[in-house]
């Protein structure tokens, strides 16, 4: 491994609380092709058993941190080039860490256009600025008397000329950027007012309308949520700096007169703060802020991005109701409602639309013959999408379970339907059902959701399926990243039976992809079911690199080998078979007994190839084979009566399923077509700092009803035993008292001059810097 690689390396392992041996080993594998889920699972001993999550870092900071060795060697290579690099500067930039402190060393060796420092210099005016700092006892004007030429008419041109030199030179050097980027984390803040005349029609932002806080603790959905009001011209966005300051003197600028030793009395020092004030204003101001503001951006993005992969990953991981005929109902009012029948694999059986609503009003048609399909199908299940037409379509169903015979009678469950537009849509789903309506692909795609959430959730886009906040703000590739990480972990850990599973869901394996996985499905419809692992080495183009990556997630239930059906990789059979041995029994036999497995020590079945992770792993597997990490089955049931908004009452109590968690708080659906929120603070009695800490995405709780607010649609709710209401409709502020401060600050201000440049200079800087590359 080459030294920066090493250096690289040594930075991560104390980003992810590692040894550098550790790092170099992972980084080594993933460059080799082995894929996070791999490493994690069966590579433990090559990296000192480094789990998902710090294996995960390790990857996004490998990516970012190459990137910046790579931006390093080319700037070495542009400043050499201009015979510029020197031994102190090249150790300067070889030790920066961050892709912004190295561009602030590049600046003034940056290739730019003619600038006007440049052309003063031309005209001789150099020496003029240098004289003007080296020595303040005599007054610049008087100075520039001696540079008057016919390029500098007047004194004033040569002060200006002087100026622009040491302004210049001041806006790039690199340590003094950095210490006012430092003040202004600490000191700035956001502010966002209303665009005049907007009010009405930007009504949803109206949270922000007069809002201020500190850019250092602003929350990442706040900071979105401004920036979603600037991009569609409701507010106007800008970062104010030392406003409570109330000195001639701002901070900033004593910051950079202090570099420049520049404080006395002497008549080059006023001509110097005067400059230096005007280079704060005209130069720096906005060039930080902008700054300050993609940093910003990037902090709530990087928030937000990780929430939306949280739920995303408890919803995938969320309970499957299990291998049972299901019929699926896509509720629509004058398109009717679409019905697909599914059975326990989530094969296709039959398809029709009723027409219980206007103009029809087939009520008692539609349920003779949802009655008849359950009799047909032997039905154990009812997926209900949760979209328009939902709670009728339910109500409607209710009312013809009730007319059953007696006897055992289908569950009906709510189903969240997001995405399932998409599939319908999309060319799996067309390869899938190539002669079936689109309209009904979706009543299939929410039966089988039902069935097996994280089997059919993977044919739809992650960020399609609707579980993240301002998810259409963030950086599309980074989210996209993120995601696919997300289902690719949780396909892993579920494990895939490889001879039901679709392409769609084989793709998401380590190791395999598009091709890999719609070779093994062909190869399964021409031959035939698979009876062992060893006979994926049959697929045309599937060699041993892929086989080793992905064996171990794929199951084979009832084959030659027993140990098929486990997470046991191949590669270690041979240890499996020891350990089942030394129990003296059969391996069928042996699989899931752990009375007889305990009285064995997994140290002694450790060899020179296993270590003891790997033997611990075996010995947990035979426990349990196959084991399916994912909780029980369990539904919400919503209150009769209780169908829309304006049916909420303060005080209800009712049951819903939690569909979205977010940094504020929860978004509970009840059953009303809006999600209602939970905020933290009515969470639990007790304080919480991390939603998560209490729900995830799919769970069932219990809420009350704490306000209404139907001309918004916004609900509150409150999880709290105590039935405190606690205002948690809206985005609360983390410090309101400070906020509240900081509105005042600004309101005693209103009249000073201002130290950034105008919103407007600052609106369209930051529409150009704001743009995505």
């Amino acid at each position: 491994m080459s030294l920066p690689s090493k250096s690289i390396a040594v930075l991560i392992a104390q980003e992810i609380k590692a040894t550098p041996a550790q790092a170099i080993a992972a980084i080594e594998l993933l460059d080799e092709g082995a894929t996070v889920p791999f490493i994690a699972r069966y590579r433990k001993e090559v990296t000192g058993g480094l789990d998902d999550t710090q294996l995960r870092n390790l990857a996004e900071r490998l990516v970012y941190l190459r990137e910046l060795e790579a931006r390093r060697i080319s700037i070495l290579d542009s400043i050499r080039s201009q015979d510029k690099l020197t031994a102190e500067l090249e150790t300067k930039i070889a030790a920066v860490t961050t892709k912004a402190e190295l561009e602030d060393i590049y600046l003034p060796y940056k290739p730019k256009r003619r600038t006007k420092a440049e052309i003063a210099r031309e005209r001789g005016l150099g020496p003029l600025a240098e004289a003007i700092l080296a020595d303040r006892i005599i007054a610049p004007a008087d100075r520039a008397t001696a540079y008057i030429t016919a390029d500098v008419p007047d004194v004033k041109t040569a002060l200006d000329g002087a100026r622009d030199i040491i302004a210049e030179g001041i806006s790039e050097n690199a340590d003094l950027l950095g210490r006012l980027r430092a003040h202004m984390r600490q000191a700035a803040l956001i502010r966002s007012k209303v665009v005049e005349g907007k009010q009405e029609a930007g009504a949803k932002f109206s949270d922000y309308f007069d809002h201020s806080e500190k850019w250092a603790t602003v929350a990442g959905h706040r900071a979105l949520a401004m920036l979603r009001g600037w991009n569609e011209e409701f507010l106007s966005v800008d970062i104010v700096v030392d406003l409570d300051d109330t000195s001639p003197v701002k901070p900033v600028e004593r910051t950079i007169a202090a570099v420049y030793r520049v404080g006395g009395t002497l008549p080059g020092d006023k001509w110097l703060m005067e400059m230096i004030g005007w280079t704060w204003r005209v130069k720096l101001s906005m060039s930080l802020s902008l700054d300050l503001m993609r940093e910003l951006r990037e902090r709530a993005e990087e928030e937000a991005i990780h929430v939306f992969a949280r739920n995303l990953k408890d919803l995938l991981l969320a309970a499957p109701a299990g291998s049972r005929a299901t019929m699926g109902l896509d509720p629509g009012i004058r398109t009717g409602v679409k019905v697909a029948i599914v059975d326990g694999t989530g094969k296709l059986l039959e398809t029709t639309t009723v027409y219980p609503f206007p103009p029809k009003n087939d009520i008692r048609g539609t349920q003779a013959e949802l009655a008849s399909l359950i009799r047909k199908h032997k039905i154990e299940l009812i997926a209900i999408g949760n979209g328009t037409g939902s709670r009728e379509t339910e109500r409607l169903v209710a009312d013809m379970l009730t007319q059953l015979p007696a006897g055992p009678k289908p569950t009906k469950v709510i189903v969240s339907e997001a995405g399932a537009s998409v599939y319908s849509a999309s060319q799996a789903a067309a390869d899938e059902f190539p002669g079936l309506d689109v309209s009904l692909r979706g009543a299939v795609s929410i039966a089988r959701r039902l069935q097996d959430p994280l089997a059919e959730l993977v044919k739809i886009e992650p960020k399609s399926i609707g579980v993240g906040q301002y998810q259409h703000d963030v950086d599309q590739g980074r989210l996209n990243r993120s995601l696919e990480a997300v289902v690719e972990d949780a396909v892993n850990a579920v494990g895939v039976d490889l001879n039901t599973a679709s392409a769609p869901l084989l793709a998401r394996v380590s190791g395999l992809g598009k091709s890999s996985a719609e070779a093994i499905v062909a190869h399964r419809d021409a031959t035939g079911a698979f009876t062992s692992r060893k006979d994926l080495m049959k697929v045309p183009r599937l060699g041993a690199r892929t086989f080793e990556q992905c064996a171990g997630f794929l199951r084979i239930r009832d084959g030659k080998e027993p140990l098929d059906a486990s997470s046991v990789h191949p590669e270690a059979y041979g240890i499996a078979k020891k350990i089942v041995a030394a129990c003296g029994r059969d391996l069928r036999a042996i699989m899931g007994d752990s009375a007889a497995l305990k009285q064995l020590d997994p140290k002694t079945f450790v060899d020179e190839r296993f270590g003891l992770p790997t033997v611990k792993d075996i010995f947990a597997e035979l426990e349990k084979p196959g084991r399916d990490p994912r909780p029980s089955f369990k539904t919400a049931t919503f209150a009769d009566g209780v169908d829309d908004i304006k049916d909420l009452k303060p005080g209800m109590l009712l049951e819903g399923t939690v569909t979205n968690v977010a940094a504020f708080g929860a978004f509970v659906d009840i059953g009303v077509h809006q999600d209602g929120l939970v905020h933290v603070s009515q969470l639990a009695d007790r304080f919480i700092k991390d939603p998560h800490e209490v729900v995830k995405a799919g769970d069932v709780v219990q809420v009350r009803v704490t306000e209404v607010d139907v001309p918004r649609k916004r609900i509150g709710l409150t999880m709290r035993k105590d039935g405190a209401a606690e205002s948690g409709t809206r985005e609360m502020k983390s410090d309101p008292k400070a906020a509240h401060q900081a509105r005042q600050t600004l309101a005693r201000t209103q009249q000073q001059k201002p130290q950034a440049p105008s919103q407007g200079a600052f609106g369209a800087a930051l529409a150009e810097a704001m743009k995505r590359k």
